[in-house]
Formats: C-alpha cells, sequence, structure tokens
C-alpha cells in the first residue's frame, strides 16, 4: 500500500510537466502553422490519389472509348497530378534536358538561323513538361509555337490554367494523337510563316500546306495509348527531317528479347529479372498501364536511335523506366552520289556512313565482287545487313560526330573486361613518340587508344590528317569519347577540373546538356552510370589504374610517410628529390608487400594491365640474367616475386635519379597524388591545347575502332597508313602462336613505303 502515493505524486508530477511544456508546444504549432497545412495539403494529395488509382471504379462511359477510361482515371485527380507524379515519374528532366541539348547544337551550327522551332508535346497532360523545359531552354522565345496534345479534358484544363498563370502562348489541344495535325491549328500560330525545315511536303493532296514539328516529346504516355502503333506512325510523319524525339516511360524487357539488334544503341542496364517483369506487368495493369515490350520496339523500329538510357526508380520499389532520344531513320542525304562515294571510301579508312533512305540505296551497298569483302569496314557490312532488313542504322550513325564505328558489344571479347576501363591516364610518353616518329599533318596513324592521351597530344602538337585509334576494351573508347566531347563543349576550367584535378561536382548536369550531343549512345550510358567518378573523391581513383593510386595512398597513410610523399611531388631539384626517395623507397618498394601483392598476376592484371603472357615474359628475363650465387633451377620456386620485384626497382630508381617530378614526369606525379599540377601535366590539358582543340573540325579525323589491331588493320587498303603506334600490344601474344607474325605481315600491307612502326616491350628482348 505504501507504493500508490509515490505513484500519484509520479503522476502529479507528469501532469504538472506536461501543463508547463504546453504553451511552448502551442506557440510552436502557431509559428509552424504553415508546415502543417503543408503536410496535411500533402495528405489529402496523395489520399486523392490513392482513392483515384486504388478504390475507385473506373468506367467506360457514353460510348466516348479512350477518353471516356481516361477522364474516369484522372478527373477526380488532375488538380493534384502533379503534387504526386514528382517521385513517380522519373526521368522526365532528364529526357527533357538530353532533347535541349541537342537542339541547342543544332542552333549552334546554324539550322534556326532564319526559323525558330516547333514543339509538339503528346500525351502532355497538365504541361509540366513545358514549364520544366524552361530549366533548360526559354520556351518562350526559343520556340516558335508550342502544342500541348492530350485526350483528357480535365488535364487539359489544368494545362490551360498553367500557362495563363505562366503568360505562355501554348496551344493545348485536347484531341487524339492520331489525328493531330499542325497545319487544323495554323489559325492560332502567331508565326504563320512556313519554312523549310518546318515542312516536308509543301502541298498536300488538298493543296493545303503541312507543317511539320522540330521537336516531339513523350512523357509516360506511350504506355498509356491502346492502338500505339499508329500514333508512333503519325509522330513519323508529323516530325520534320532534321527533328529529333523525345520519350521518357516505364517498361519490362528480358536481354533476350534485345539480342541480334543493333540498331537500339546498347542494352546497358536493360534486362529486367522474371520476377520484376511479371510483378511490374501486373501492378501497372490495375490503371490501364501496358509495359510490353513491343510498345518500346516499335518506337526504335520506326525512328534511328540518338541516345537510350535505362533506369530504375529505386526510391518506389526499382521501377524499370527508360529516356529515349531518336531521329528519323530513314533521312534523305543532301546528295546520293556523295554517299555513295563516303561508303564506296570505308574500305580503306572506315569513315563515317550517313543514314540513306533505305531500299533506295541497297542495291549500291551491296559488296562490289572487285572489291574482296575483307577490305570493307564493318560499319559497311553492318549497314548492308540492316538496310536489306527493312531496319534502322546502328545507333552509331545517327549520331552528331560519327567518329565512333559500330561494334557489336555483346561479344565475348568485348564483355571480358567486365564494362569498366584499365586505363585511366595513359603510361607511355608521347613527347618520346613525337622524338622518335616526327609526326607530321600529312601522316594517317593507327595506335591504341589506352587512355586517350597520347593521341590528344598527336592531335594538339602535329595535327595528323587521320588518327585511328584501335582499342578491344569498349570502355577505354567511352573514356576517349568523353575527353573528346569535353573539348568541343567545355570551357577550358572545365576541362581542367574533370581531366587536370580529376574532380568536378557539377559532372552529371555537364553530361546531359552540354556533352551529350558529342557523344554515341554507348558511352553516355558508361558515363551515366559512372558520374560519381567525377563528383566523389578523383576520377584516377578509378578503373584499374585506380587501385595503384588508392594503394600508394593508403600505404602512404599507414606508414606516416604522407609528407615525404609531398615532398617527392614538390622538389625542385633532382638532389633534393633523390634525398626524399630514400626515405619512402623502402614502403613502395618492400620485398614482402610485392610478393604478397604486387606480383600476382591478379594484381598486376587488375591495377597495371599487364596481361599473364607479359608477366611470364618478365620473368622469363629474369631468369635468363646470369646469377653465380644460385643456379637458375634453384631460382624458379621464386621467380615470380623476386621478377617482378626486380623489374618495379629498376623502373623507378631511374625515375627518382633521373627526372623531376614536379615539372617533367607527369606520369608518376599522377599516380603518387592523384592528380595533375599546372607546372607539370600532358600538353592536352595547355590552355592552348584546349584553344586548338576547341575548333569546330579538330577531331574529324579521328576513327574510334573497337576492335582487335589486327581486325583493323587487315581491312585498309594497301599502302594507306604511315605510321603504327602498337605499344606493347605484342608482349600480349602467346609466345608459342603465330599471332606476333601475322600482325607484322598486316602492318607491312598496309603501311605506304618508308612507314613508321613504334613497338614498345616490357621484354629485353621481345
Amino acid at each position: 500500500m505504501a507504493r500508490y502515493p509515490f505513484i500519484l505524486h509520479s503522476h502529479l508530477l507528469s501532469l504538472l510537466l506536461v501543463l508547463s511544456l504546453l504553451p511552448l508546444a502551442l506557440y510552436a504549432i502557431l509559428r509552424n502553422q504553415k508546415a502543417l497545412l503543408s503536410i496535411r495539403d500533402q495528405l489529402l494529395e496523395y489520399c486523392t490519389f490513392f482513392y483515384s488509382s486504388f478504390l475507385k471504379p473506373h468506367s467506360e462511359d457514353d460510348g466516348l472509348g479512350q477518353q471516356a477510361a481516361l477522364e474516369s482515371f484522372y478527373k477526380v485527380q488532375a488538380n493534384v497530378y502533379d503534387a504526386t507524379r514528382k517521385r513517380l515519374l522519373c526521368g522526365r528532366e532528364d529526357m527533357l534536358a538530353l532533347a535541349a541539348a541537342q537542339l541547342k547544337y543544332q542552333a549552334q551550327q546554324g539550322l534556326w538561323r532564319k526559323s525558330k522551332p516547333i514543339w509538339v508535346d503528346i500525351g502532355g497532360g497538365t504541361g509540366y513538361n513545358i514549364e520544366a523545359m524552361h530549366t533548360y531552354l526559354d520556351v518562350p522565345n526559343f520556340f516558335s509555337s508550342v502544342f500541348l496534345v492530350d485526350l483528357s479534358p480535365s488535364l487539359c484544363d489544368v494545362a490551360r490554367k498553367r500557362f495563363g498563370r505562366l503568360g505562355w502562348d501554348v496551344k493545348v489541344v485536347c484531341e487524339d494523337a492520331r489525328t493531330f495535325r499542325i497545319e487544323d491549328h495554323l489559325e492560332k500560330l502567331t508565326d504563320a510563316k512556313p519554312t523549310p525545315k518546318s515542312i516536308v511536303e509543301y502541298t498536300s493532296s488538298s493543296g493545303d500546306m503541312i507543317y511539320r514539328a522540330d521537336m516531339i516529346t513523350m512523357s509516360y504516355s506511350l504506355s498509356m495509348i491502346p492502338d500505339y502503333y499508329n500514333v508512333v506512325d503519325s509522330m513519323v510523319r508529323l516530325l520534320a527531317p532534321s527533328g529529333i524525339i523525345g520519350a521518357v516511360d516505364f517498361y519490362v524487357q528480358s536481354i533476350v528479347e534485345t539480342t541480334g539488334r543493333n540498331y537500339i544503341g546498347g542494352s546497358f542496364n536493360r534486362h529486367v529479372n522474371w520476377l520484376s517483369r511479371v510483378f511490374w506487368r501486373a501492378w501497372f495493369d490495375c490503371d490501364r498501364v501496358s509495359l510490353e515490350g513491343a510498345r518500346r520496339d516499335y518506337l526504335e523500329y520506326r525512328f534511328g536511335t540518338k541516345k537510350i538510357l535505362d533506369r530504375r526508380n529505386y526510391l518506389l520499389g526499382g521501377i524499370p523506366y527508360y529516356i529515349f532520344l531518336g531521329c528519323h531513320c530513314q533521312s534523305l542525304p543532301a546528295r546520293t552520289q556523295e554517299l555513295l562515294e563516303t561508303v564506296d571510301a570505308s574500305c580503306t579508312e572506315s569513315p563515317p556512313l550517313g543514314p540513306g533512305p533505305g531500299h533506295d540505296l541497297l542495291l549500291a551497298l551491296l559488296p562490289d565482287p572487285a572489291i574482296p569483302i575483307r577490305t570493307r569496314s564493318k560499319a559497311y557490312q553492318s549497314a548492308v545487313v540492316n538496310l536489306s532488313s527493312n531496319l534502322p542504322l546502328p545507333s552509331t550513325f545517327y549520331q552528331t560526330h560519327r567518329a565512333r564505328i559500330h561494334y557489336d558489344e555483346h561479344l565475348k571479347k568485348h564483355t571480358q573486361f567486365n564494362q569498366d576501363y584499365l586505363y585511366a591516364f595513359t603510361w607511355e610518353d608521347p613527347r618520346v613518340d613525337q622524338r622518335l616518329l616526327q609526326i607530321k599533318d600529312s601522316d594517317t596513324i593507327i595506335c591504341l587508344t589506352s587512355a586517350g592521351d597520347n593521341l590528344l597530344d598527336y592531335l594538339v602538337t602535329a595535327n595528323p590528317r587521320r588518327i585511328h585509334a584501335v582499342d578491344l576494351n569498349p570502355s577505354q573508347n567511352h573514356l576517349l569519347e568523353l575527353k573528346v566531347a569535353v573539348f568541343q563543349a567545355l570551357p577550358y576550367v572545365d576541362v581542367w577540373k574533370m581531366f587536370g584535378e580529376g574532380y568536378h561536382p557539377d559532372f552529371r548536369r555537364l553530361l546531359l546538356e552540354k556533352l551529350s550531343p558529342h557523344m554515341s549512345s554507348q558511352a553516355f550510358q558508361f558515363w551515366v552510370k559512372h558520374t560519381r567518378r567525377f563528383t566523389s573523391t578523383s576520377f584516377y581513383d578509378y578503373g584499374g589504374s585506380g587501385h595503384t593510386v588508392k594503394l600508394i595512398r593508403w600505404l602512404s597513410c599507414l606508414s606516416g610517410l604522407g609528407r615525404a610523399v609531398k615532398d617527392l611531388c614538390n622538389a625542385k631539384t633532382r638532389n633534393e628529390q633523390r634525398e626524399v626517395w630514400f626515405r619512402i623507397r623502402p614502403m613502395i618498394l618492400s620485398r614482402p608487400l610485392h610478393w604478397a601483392l604486387v606480383g600476382t598476376e591478379w594484381f598486376l592484371w587488375k591495377t597495371a594491365g599487364v596481361p599473364a603472357s607479359q608477366r611470364q615474359m618478365i620473368i622469363r628475363d629474369s631468369l635468363d640474367l646470369p646469377c653465380p650465387d644460385m643456379p637458375k633451377q634453384d631460382r624458379l620456386s621464386d621467380a615470380t616475386g623476386e621478377a617482378m620485384w626486380s623489374y618495379i626497382v629498376n623502373t623507378l630508381d631511374p625515375v627518382a635519379r633521373e627526372t623531376l617530378l614536379s615539372e617533367e614526369n607527369y606520369h608518376y606525379l599522377l599516380t603518387l597524388t592523384g592528380r595533375y599540377t599546372r607546372r607539370c601535366h600532358p600538353a592536352y590539358l595547355a590552355p592552348k591545347a584546349h584553344t586548338k582543340l576547341s575548333q569546330p573540325k579538330s577531331f574529324s579525323g579521328l576513327r574510334i575502332h573497337t576492335d582487335e589491331l589486327d581486325e583493323v588493320i587487315q581491312r585498309f587498303t594497301p599502302a594507306t597508313l604511315t605510321i603504327a603506334i602498337i605499344m606493347d600490344s605484342m608482349d600480349w601474344f602467346d609466345p608459342n602462336s603465330t599471332a606476333a607474325a601475322t600482325q607484322v605481315r598486316a602492318l607491312n600491307r598496309a603501311l605506304k613505303l618508308k612507314g613508321r612502326v613504334l613497338l614498345r616491350s616490357a621484354g629485353l628482348k621481345p
């Protein structure tokens, strides 16, 4: 019984505490009344959305079919549509950014000098896309006319109120997309003068002018259109010859469905597993949203692919969605004869092909019996296959710059690299190449891409007529495309941030809004996935070579020699550098570290790109060196660790003695610090280099091949190359095979008389 007074006393204290805090609570509520009202409004909006989507019965009444179905679904939630779709409908802003970047590039090329473009937003709903586009373009001033087409009267009413509030002259048309024609609304146009870019056919059968749209967009509308075949066909007729189409929508597809399609611009992240396919189809079917793959397939079939992205909305359970940017797949060239000459020239140096009018050119593209098929480029062969099957050309043909030659990304020889590059920077010194080869502007060069640094140096210092960059790893060529794009689209300050410092916090925005028109679809997909490489620590921390950079950083921190490494990189004289080197040499050249890690086959391949055959070459050279204290047979058990340790010692000691890292040797400066400095960097990162490489035709002679070196060389017409820079590629061959001899014969056939070959090797007797 004694505890009851204690409990009563505790309750009284609690009551007094609550009463004392009540005024503070009331003050906080009154002060944050707006926040509470906002929360209440959001709850009401999502309750309305939930009721309309999952509880309200939908019906098709009054015999209006699809329009009645849309009204039944949207009428109740029209006013809360935008508020409840922001997190569900991902990718809309990215699609608009890509489309705006393409239009800006066309404007820079003078396409809109005499007229402004026309934009038609199919299934535009409440007009969110058009208002959101204002982030990237000045919508009222950039376009001559903007049309929003939607079949739902309720959503159209919201759109009219939106544009009334904004004061924009946007034509909201409540009409079936299959029957929409721009000329039917000419009386509403403020600029009624037709221009050649907006008109394909000057007169119809009735004598009326026919207008075309310069941009068509579709945002989560294709999946809700029952008769999507006719709608897509109508968009083909509606789009101007130089126009672009952008789409974003839900999808589910298996990778099996896209097998053999070389025109879809890459299938990176396209596959959706079986469980997700079944679940999301059933889920969206409840709201009459159809996710079958045929809708997207038909869009890609009727239009040429410029860019494609496959993404997931992980905030809401990983809903798959795609972003598509396309163009007409059968745009007539200005001169057919010019196209035929280009195709014929592709037999030797694989210049870019332009999309042709399909069957009209098929006979002209068929192989000429007088020309051996081996001299035809793979780009040429892929064009023949697609045209003969009435398919769009591969995506590389529809790009703004067609330097990238088409390749099959699904081949095992490409997938072995696990969709990543080995080299974030090039180890070979281009200054040596220039001194030995004396490159001139008349040269035609074939070289390995690596990280692209050296060929950029050749363009800066010598500007050769043609450079063929070859690499079997697609990601190495993706890196080269990025470096080319930054010079074509960005000022020097951004170029230095990205590849001088290895860090740019705004990289994703630049990729979408500035760089995308200058990249192939596959390269663009790769860098969208890897935007963090420029926004986290340093770009040079990634790829295979990034392991070496991070390892040195970790060893410096663990051993307490971080300051010594900085002193080494900042040394102003070689004597000062040598003194610091002897302080950190025991850490970097530790025998246990090399035997346990650095000398292993896995580490050498993943970090330095040293293949097993090259590693064995180094070991054989070590065993062949005279060692009177120990017979060769007794050294076999310890050969690997000792050989790799000796090789690295014989490499690094001369570097520390003979070259000044702070001013001369930017390769090792980058390895130790993870960035370049203004005093020490590759030639292509100098301000003068940017001035030269940012000129419009700086990269017109560049061709990027994703293939084996032999495959590319053997397709050249004899005596067309003047220089071959093959780095250490022959070290990769099996010494017991005839691959090296085959490559030598191919080079001899392709090179002109007095042509030069530069070969590097890690072996003493290559």
